[in-house]
């Protein structure tokens, strides 16, 4: 199974809040988490349950697959 090890979640999330000018602050209050869990987010140290997931993406109003991206570092 170390194919499975090699596989990592990253995402777009600085991104997409930074091109509609949110802060984090705001992307929390909106979704109803704390800041430290956009923080976490965005550094990669915390993947959301599937529900967190799809309520960023509705709130940025793309599909899963731009804010999240699952996959080696060489793909």
């Amino acid at each position: 199974m170390a194919f499975l090890n090699e596989k990592q979640i990253t995402n777009r999330i600085v991104v997409l809040r930074a091109e509609r000018g949110m802060s984090q602050k705001e992307v929390a209050d909106r979704l109803g988490v704390s800041r430290q869990t956009i923080i976490s987010l965005e550094k990669n140290k915390y993947n959301p349950s599937l529900k967190l997931a799809f309520e960023l993406a509705l709130l940025f109003k793309v599909d899963l697959h731009e804010v999240f991206q699952y996959g080696s570092e060489e793909e």
